[in-house]
């Protein structure tokens, strides 16, 4: 499967689309296939390790230990673990993590059936800032 990936931190010139192994999904996981994924701020600053901080909270300190971008996805469930009850291949799913690839394995508990009334494209948007808006306006309201 291809996937857009990156070895060391830096502007994006950095990154380059790669054939990697398709994961193949544990018991607790499922294999999705990407069919929507969003670019925010998370990606931009774990591609550049800006702020530093980022080396230091788990993202490497020389080259970056992830390597593969894409905080946000949202596509299909192509196969479910073995201990997977929650979903069957077919479902139409979202959550965070490996969203530039075509396809991501993630544990069950970390994603979650899309909305109907929602494109794949939207469901891609909304992991990532549905979590950081509610923190975002924790804070300004605590000024």
């Amino acid at each position: 499967m291809k996937a857009i990936m990156f070895t060391r931190y830096g502007p994006p010139d950095v990154l380059q689309l790669k054939e990697i192994v398709k994961h193949t999904p544990e018991d607790n996981q499922v294999l999705v296939r990407d069919r929507g994924a969003s670019v925010n701020a998370y990606d931009w600053r774990h591609m550049r390790a800006d702020p530093f901080l980022v080396r230091l909270t788990g993202g490497g300190l020389l080259s970056p230990k992830e390597q593969m971008l894409g905080s946000d996805f949202a596509g299909q469930v192509e196969v479910a673990g073995k201990g997977v009850r929650q979903f069957q291949p077919g479902d139409e799913v979202y959550g965070m993590g490996g969203g530039f690839a075509e396809c991501v394995c993630r544990l069950e508990d970390r994603v979650a059936l899309k909305p109907a009334n929602l494109s794949f494209e939207e469901a891609a948007a909304v992991p990532r800032a549905g979590i950081t808006a509610p923190r975002a306006s924790a804070t300004r309201g605590s000024s």
